[in-house]
């Protein structure tokens, strides 16, 4: 548990040292809304560094917006480097806008499973704590049946149990804003980017889960 403190002072200074002003895939940003609005459904996800999920999601035919943010802890208001301490209780969070006619709720929960490993508690390779948990925050009783069973489904193609949490959406803070839309601003001067999450992008691509 003593890596998690270290590694984020690591993407902190990495952050402050500066952006990248191009953009890579960008994301699709048409027909935006709430998920209280017609032909949107809101769902969010944990399962490592909101960097990474932010944009494996970006990258789906369907998706309206995604917002990196904290959730599932106890202090108001967190901000990057408490939650980084662990003590805050949050999950870095990434909370999803689709529209469930383009991209179904099932489609959506397979790249979860494909995006992360829901095995490793409180942990994604480097990332460790429980602010890098894998947890799912359902909106409805409909998203809580789909997530499980979903989730049961994925268990076949993983040796170690599914550790995923699967809980009500508590209250969603957004996080800061040098966060959001992250690896399409950062890709070329953080190597976190390059070492991390490209990669991952790359394998999803290869899998057909997702477009460049």
């Amino acid at each position: 548990m003593k890596v998690s403190p270290l590694f984020c002072a690591f993407l902190v200074a990495a952050v402050s040292a500066g952006g990248f002003s191009g953009t890579l895939f960008a994301a699709d940003t048409g027909g935006g809304g709430g998920g209280g609005k017609p032909g949107s459904e809101k769902l969010t996800f944990g399962g490592g560094c909101f960097w990474c999920l932010e944009a494996v999601f970006q990258r789906l035919a369907g998706v309206k917006t995604v917002e990196s943010g904290y959730a599932g802890g106890q202090v108001p208001n967190p901000t990057y480097k408490a939650v980084c301490s662990g003590n805050t209780g949050h999950a870095e969070v990434v909370q999803i806008v689709f529209d469930p006619g383009v991209l179904p709720l099932e489609k959506l929960l397979e790249v979860f499973w494909a995006a992360h490993d829901p095995t490793t508690l409180n942990r994604q390779g480097h990332d460790v704590g429980t602010q890098y948990r894998s947890v799912i925050f359902y909106e409805n009783d409909a998203q809580k049946a789909a997530a499980e069973k979903s989730k049961a489904s994925a268990q076949k193609e993983f040796k170690d149990p599914i550790v995923t949490e699967i809980s009500p959406m508590p209250v969603f803070y957004k996080a800061e804003d040098y966060h959001q839309n992250y690896f399409n601003l950062n890709a070329g001067s953080n190597p976190y980017c390059s070492v991390v999450i490209r990669p991952k992008l790359q394998k999803l691509l290869k899998q057909g889960l997702i477009r460049e």
